[in-house]
């Protein structure tokens, strides 16, 4: 009965075999054989505490089996109980001291206990014995890796692989030993190797993902774990991992749906909470990203990396404050950590505490000198501070930056440095290509056909009292509405301001998109079957590039927020004038280029009222003397154009230069930079913000506005023209420095525009001596502001509308954007 028993196990009759072994007991319970026998049975079941209870029983009856401890002491381990099953190893080597499995499973049940060390040898004596054994190779090169002694640990895997050129196993192995020496391009040809020779292993395929996110290659590591298939269905890592592949690839809602299936599985998997609250923070889901961070915290109290990305979250929530004291915390568990410095230094800016966030950014870039864009963040604070020391050569080195391709500096920033259009257009694709992936939408141009109006939307964070407002408002109110029905898309928050009340009645309708994710807007866009959305921000103030990268609407155009290309694929067309885009100029635009007449910048005729004109004495101006201007944000203030305003001074008695105040230490600046040029820091007015009407009122105080390079006055310098002041500019060799040029010639006052700084001092000079030219100037302004191209808002209201009609004929028949001019009304 024992041997057909024994017969029925070894055929996998396991029940017929089971039955047998349990009638045998019955007749004899002393009997160890059918308790060995069961024993094994279970183990083969993956039964294994079942196995130790027959085993253990069947050691009562022969102490000394070796098969039984040998089986037994996997029995245990299998059962989680490895420090007893290292006993029973023990135990059956001081019965046979030679054996070799019996040092293979002590060394396995070493490993089980994280005894590494004892492990390695262990299987060297396995392997004295048995030199070809491949488990004790393998095993041992494993304890190795464990140990961090990489070397060691890839010459085992060698060896191996020397005797089996084909094992898919080791190649994966040997792969992440690499990975963890760095050696990333090993690692990959191991797993290419180990998936050549089987197609389908799913290890594989998943620590080459791993390396293609070291590698930053996001598409691949998707694409590697995609290939898992079922394996990897229960494996939490895999999805977390998944998700920061497509977080990389600017898909956070996909890569949030990951997180949620890794943290399913695992719960207190704190990588994956705060991997969650970055895809949330990108879905723009505040109150939910904060939770996932504490969620972090709550896990590892400790986690510098959550503290700094909570307070990221509270900044975005304008709580400053409390994002201040998160970065605190990260900092004073991790002193070294740059991210955080400069973070807290960027809040700390924006708190007006610009000594202490410039030390901070300062600090962090000490730590990180490559910290992407925190170079030109420095010297952006700086320029709003007038600290120019070493100007130059940190000009120079964003320049050289930027031309390698690195993220030195945000566009934004860069045009008030930039000096050529073909460096402008190398920081927007680096900001393009970092910030925002394309997601392929496609539109119907079927569909649009024959449904009457154009819908415009124009979509911009500053529908409130502020310089785009400013200028587009008369816009909005007079476009055609038997041809055009115009939407506001509005990334911003009202100011209660008469200007946002205006605002609200000058649209057909009104979208807000504040709360909502890229997506979310791009569909709401979608829904609201906008033909032509317009971009008023860029890379300016509450920018939504995200949404026009989900492919919005149709036809997508850059206007007047941002004078620069924005260098991204999905933006069509931007609105310039031959003035700021010359003709030869169009290659260094990624967008196709609209010409329309007179000036690209719009203005309201109607709606810029002025206060009453204050007395020179009320605006701290002296009572005599000739009054200079300039009322550019503090940024866009250079040494090289402050150098020629006090060249201009020096040559004007009794002038002053009155400018637009900035932070605390602006003026104190300013003024010791004048004295070191040789003009008396009292002769620099500092004007405070005041309300556009006040503003308009106090500058027709002004007789002569400066302008400056390389960016010019925009607003500011239609808002001179308005109040009377001629405007003297030189014209620069980009964008933002072609603006006022373009303005002059729009207000029939080309004469004041120079070709050099020379001449422009000179101009200055002369108009501030000759007060019978500067005259005539003041006088034609005067009378040309009513009839004159720049302060015309219906024919401009034509033109452009001309424009987007043309955008929007050429999309429904098919056409690719193609630029254009459009001609003048007559």
């Amino acid at each position: 009965m024992a041997e057909k028993a024994i017969a029925l196990h070894q055929q996998g009759q396991l029940d017929q075999a089971e039955a047998l072994y349990l009638r045998i007991l019955d007749l004899d319970p002393g009997l160890f054989g059918p308790r060995y026998y069961l024993g094994l049975m279970r183990l083969q079941q993956g039964r294994a505490p079942e196995a130790c209870l027959y085993l253990d029983e069947a050691l009562g009856i022969f102490p000394n089996d070796l098969g039984a401890l040998m089986h037994f002491g996997m029995a245990l381990r299998a059962s989680g109980r490895p420090e007893e099953a290292l006993a029973v190893f023990d135990r059956a080597l001081v019965l046979q001291p030679k054996m070799v499995e019996g040092f293979y499973n002590r060394g396995v049940a070493l490993g089980d206990l994280q005894r590494f060390e004892m492990a390695v040898e262990s299987y060297d004596r396995a392997l004295l014995i048995q030199p070809e054994m491949i488990a004790a190779h393998l095993n041992r090169a494993v304890a190795l890796a464990a140990l961090n002694r990489m070397d060691d640990a890839i010459a085992g895997y060698d060896r191996l692989l020397a005797m089996q050129p084909g094992n898919v196993f080791v190649l994966t192995h040997r792969g992440l030993a690499h990975r963890t020496m760095g050696r990333l391009d090993a690692a990959l040809a191991d797993y290419d190797r180990a998936l050549a020779l089987n197609p389908t292993h799913a290890e594989a395929h998943y620590n080459r993902g791993v390396v293609m996110l070291d590698l930053q290659r996001a598409a691949d590591a998707l694409a590697a774990f995609d290939k898992t298939g079922d394996a990897y269905q229960a494996n939490a890592e895999m999805f977390n991992n998944r998700g920061v592949a497509l977080w990389n690839l600017k898909r956070p809602a996909e890569a949030l749906e990951c997180y949620e299936r890794a943290l399913a599985l695992e719960p207190q998997f704190a990588e994956a909470w705060g991997n969650r609250g970055l895809a949330l923070r990108d879905l723009m889901r505040y109150e939910e990203a904060l939770a996932s961070f504490n969620q972090v915290l709550l896990l590892e109290p400790n986690n510098a990396v959550a503290l700094n990305s909570r307070g990221n979250v509270l900044r975005d929530m304008n709580n400053f404050e409390a994002a201040i004291e998160s970065y605190s915390l990260a900092i004073e568990r991790r002193p070294e950590y740059a991210e955080a410095l400069i973070n807290r230094g960027y809040t700390w800016w924006t708190l007006k505490k610009y000594e202490a966030g410039t030390a901070d950014v300062e600090r962090g870039l000490q730590l990180d000198p490559d910290h992407p864009f925190g170079r030109g963040e420095l010297l952006h604070i700086r320029m709003f501070c007038a600290d120019w020391h070493d100007f130059d050569q940190r000009r120079a080195e964003l320049e050289s930056l930027v031309r390698a391709g690195k993220r030195a500096v945000q566009p934004f920033i860069f045009q008030a440095l930039a000096e050529t259009p073909e460096d402008a257009r190398a920081c927007s694709r680096i900001w393009a290509e970092t910030k925002f992936s394309p997601v392929p939408n496609s539109h119907d141009p079927a569909a649009r056909r024959d449904k009457g109006k154009i819908r415009i939307g124009y979509l911009s964070g500053e529908f409130r009292q502020q310089a785009t407002a400013i200028l587009m408002a008369g816009l909005y109110e007079r476009h055609d509405r038997e041809k055009f029905e115009i939407i506001a898309v509005d990334g911003g928050t009202s100011d209660d301001t008469p200007m946002r009340a205006r605002l609200e009645k000058a649209f057909d309708r009104w979208i807000n998109i504040t709360k909502l994710s890229d997506q979310d807007a791009a569909r709401a866009v979608r829904d609201a079957e906008i033909d032509i959305l317009v971009n008023l921000n860029g890379y300016f103030g509450e920018a939504r590039m995200g949404v026009f990268a989900h492919r919005a609407a149709p036809v997508q155009v850059n206007y007047l927020g941002f004078p620069a290309t924005l260098a991204a694929p999905y933006i069509d067309y931007i609105i310039a004038d031959k003035i700021v885009i010359p003709e030869d100029e169009q290659r260094f635009y990624d967008e196709q280029v609209v010409y329309l007449p007179d000036c690209y910048q719009a203005n309201d005729d109607r709606g810029r009222p002025m206060a009453q004109k204050p007395s020179r004495a009320e605006v701290g101006l002296p009572e005599k003397g000739f009054v200079f201007c300039n009322f550019n944000t503090a940024y866009k203030l250079t040494p090289s154009t402050f150098d020629g305003w006090v060249r201009i001074l020096s040559q004007v008695e009794n002038s002053v230069l009155w400018i637009l105040d900035s932070t605390e230490s602006f003026a104190g600046n300013l003024r010791r930079e004048a004295e070191k040029r040789g003009v008396a820091g009292e002769r620099l007015i500092f004007a405070p913000e005041l309300p556009t009407d006040q503003h308009l009122a106090r500058l027709q105080l002004a007789d002569l506005f400066l302008d400056g390079l390389p960016y010019n006055a925009h607003t500011t310098g239609s808002d001179a023209l308005w109040a009377g002041v001629p405007l003297v500019t030189c014209i620069g060799p980009t964008f933002p420095g072609r603006v006022a040029a373009s303005l002059l010639h729009a207000t029939g006052l080309p004469e004041l525009i120079t070709k050099d700084g020379a001449e422009f001092e000179a101009l200055a000079i002369k108009l501030a001596h000759d007060a019978a030219a500067l005259k005539p100037l003041r006088d034609r302004l005067a009378r040309n502001k009513s009839g004159c191209a720049l302060f015309d808002t219906d024919r401009y209201r034509k033109h452009i509308e001309a424009a987007y009609r043309t955008m929007w004929e050429r999309w429904l028949a098919g056409e690719k954007p193609k630029g254009f001019t459009v001609e003048p009304v007559i």
